[in-house]
């Protein structure tokens, strides 16, 4: 496979999960990666793991997608040969606790949001600005079946996760009379370190919300997303819904007794 021979992949939250495996599904497709995220020393040493692998350029960038000065900085101050954006996925994001919602905590609501939300936003907005020169570029969001429906106890997630579908759609509407495309991969139960962060380090919680299930994987979503970039241009998929065979919503789940 070499889809994207040359063309350059911006992907946040690249160390790990879906990000890691968007990384090696591009590199082995022939892109140059952009790679980004806060914990610089996960970066480098996937860098040089797809590197020795795929023989790809790749630039490993420590950003924190939460503060505005930095990604803009960043993308502005980015060297001439690796400005011309052409895929960015937009897949940095969290979700902490399950908390009732007048049991939550203000000041994770704000991590949530500054991530999900504002961290979306800003990378879109100046990597915007570059396609829009070229009038062309894809923009891939990583959203959530969390965006579609609810559930109790995931309140500002969920929240944040419909308001990415909201800018996904707006964002299509917006760009219509370009050539640049927008697309949101919406998927259910993916097993990654997402559930340790959200239940905080607690591994074996984590562990639980999988138990007698079958659930998707990152390499799952990764394929989904370099699916939606390697359609011919005149084609824009808009939005995919996956979930894992064993789900039907957030909160329909067949587990399997042992």
């Amino acid at each position: 496979m070499n889809t994207f021979p040359g063309k350059i992949v911006f992907i946040t939250g690249a160390s790990s999960g879906i990000g890691e495996a968007s990384a090696w599904k591009f590199a082995e497709a022939g892109a140059r990666l952009i790679i980004t995220a806060r914990r610089l020393e996960n970066l480098t040493a996937l860098s040089k793991k797809i590197s020795e692998k795929y023989g790809v350029k790749i630039l490993a960038i420590q950003l924190d997608v939460t503060k505005h000065a930095a990604v803009r900085d960043t993308i502005e101050n980015l060297p001439a040969e690796w400005k011309d954006i052409d895929i960015l996925i937009n897949n940095a994001g969290l979700a902490i606790g399950t908390d009732r919602f007048q049991e939550s905590d203000p000041d994770e609501w704000e991590a949530v949001i500054d991530t999900n939300i504002k961290g979306l936003l800003y990378c879109t907005r100046h990597v915007l600005k570059n396609m829009l020169k070229r009038n062309s570029g894809h923009i891939i969001n990583i959203g959530s079946l969390a965006g579609h429906e609810v559930y109790a106890g995931g309140s500002v997630y969920c929240a944040t996760k419909h308001a990415v579908l909201a800018i996904s759609k707006i964002l299509k509407l917006d760009l219509v009379g370009t050539d640049i495309r927008v697309s949101s991969i919406d998927p259910g139960m993916v097993e990654t370190g997402f559930s340790v962060v959200r239940f905080r380090g607690d591994k074996n919680r984590a562990k639980k919300v999988y138990e007698g299930m079958t659930p998707l994987t990152a390499d799952d979503v990764a394929e989904a997303v370099i699916f939606c970039a390697g359609r011919p241009p005149h084609v824009n998929i808009s939005e995919i819904i996956m979930m894992p065979t064993d789900q039907a919503s957030v909160t329909s789940v067949n587990r399997k007794s042992k």
